[in-house]
């Protein structure tokens, strides 16, 4: 429990500091035979800021969980 709650910590940490990323997509446009004809794009994948304060404050829970039951 201890090691998953510091994983979440430090992912929720960087969830509020990197509000998300682009990933480049190709779309088909036309496929006609032998011809075909595609088309680049960047695509946004982000969550909100608060998601990454709920995912810190559950590996906090989780570790402090975690120290109760093994003292």
């Amino acid at each position: 429990m201890k090691t998953l709650g510091i994983i979440l910590i430090i992912a929720g940490i960087v969830m509020m500091l990197v509000r998300g990323f682009f990933v480049q997509t190709d779309k088909e446009i036309l496929d006609a035979g032998p011809v075909e004809i595609t088309k680049k794009e960047n695509r946004w994948i982000g969550w909100p800021t608060y998601v990454g304060a709920v995912v810190t404050v559950a590996g906090i829970v989780m570790v402090m969980s975690g120290r109760r039951r093994g003292a």
